[in-house]
């Protein structure tokens, strides 16, 4: 999901070397592979009709089966994606899980202040009433603070994802103690055991990132210090959505890059496709069996 903040100040940084898929150290062990039923769903839908081209073109930055396999989806999980947006996970999720698991898509809430999620709300309405064959079992439920914080039943969700939202939650305009909340909602909504895998803007060096996020980069290190503090224990990362061409100094944040493209009159259109979609983490907590 996108703020569309502007951001001017350019700082140079070198992109921080991730291990693939490492353990944390209580022990947790690696993600294992798609079974064959998951596998075969998870290609159909990427395959299938309601996608557009548009969004199929975006598959290749984002790894959509690589990560969901780092995660752990099975088709018969109880799932939550926080903050779908228009839903180019959802197209992906919905007809995974449907006839086996359940999914609740947690939207941006009924009094929203900004445009694009007003925007993006109606986009995803839409899509589900064109394609409720795809659709119909998904279930829409509601992240706003700070008072829409039941994301789905208490300790109902095997796992809960969220792609590039995070760093919303640390800009003062989305809300006070708006990262503390979204944390609470979704530690309340998993069950022991349960799985969050996040997405977001990779920023190189904790020590000179902006606090609010205003350039939509986070790094990795403040994002499993607040999700510690929240009470997750950090399983691992995947290297999977790393960009090495991402320089991380662009004049308007990450929505300088594709999709977005959000350049300035005269600067090189073609330079920013060819660095692709940003440099993105993607990280792995559980929440404590035992707490």
């Amino acid at each position: 999901m996108n703020k569309k903040f502007a951001w001017i100040s350019r700082c140079a940084g070198a992109v921080l070397a991730v291990v693939f898929a490492s353990a944390a150290p209580w022990g947790a062990p690696a993600a294992q592979p798609l079974d064959a039923a998951t596998s075969a769903a998870i290609d159909a839908a990427m395959a299938g009709e309601h996608r557009s081209d548009r969004n199929r073109a975006r598959d290749r930055y984002r790894h959509p089966k690589e990560t969901l396999e780092f995660f752990g989806l099975r088709r018969n999980m109880t799932v939550v994606e926080i903050w779908p947006g228009g839903g180019w996970y959802t197209e992906i999720l919905a007809p995974v899980l449907r006839g086996m698991g359940r999914f609740y898509a947690a939207q941006y809430g009924s009094s929203s202040s900004f445009d694009y999620q007003r925007e993006e709300m109606d986009s995803l309405r839409a899509k589900m009433e064109r394609s409720p064959q795809v659709y119909d079992e998904v279930t829409l439920t509601s992240l706003a603070f700070p008072d829409e914080l039941e994301i789905a039943p208490p300790g109902s969700a095997d796992l809960v994802v969220t792609f590039r939202n995070v760093h919303n939650w640390f800009d003062p305009n989305y809300g006070q103690d708006a990262n503390r909340l979204a944390f609470v909602a979704i530690f309340n909504a998993l069950k022991p055991g349960g799985i969050l895998g996040v997405v977001d803007h990779r920023w190189p060096d904790p020590a000179g990132e902006d606090p609010q996020a205003a350039n939509g980069y986070m790094s990795e290190e403040r994002t499993i210090e607040y999700l510690e503090a929240a009470g997750f224990e950090f399983v691992g990362r995947s290297d999977v959505n790393r960009n090495p061409r991402d320089t991380h100094d662009h004049p308007n944040g990450v929505w300088t890059l594709p999709p977005d493209l959000a350049v300035r009159p005269g600067d090189d259109r073609q330079k920013y496709l060819d660095i692709g979609e940003s440099d993105r983490f993607t990280l792995k907590f559980v929440k404590p069996a035992t707490e």
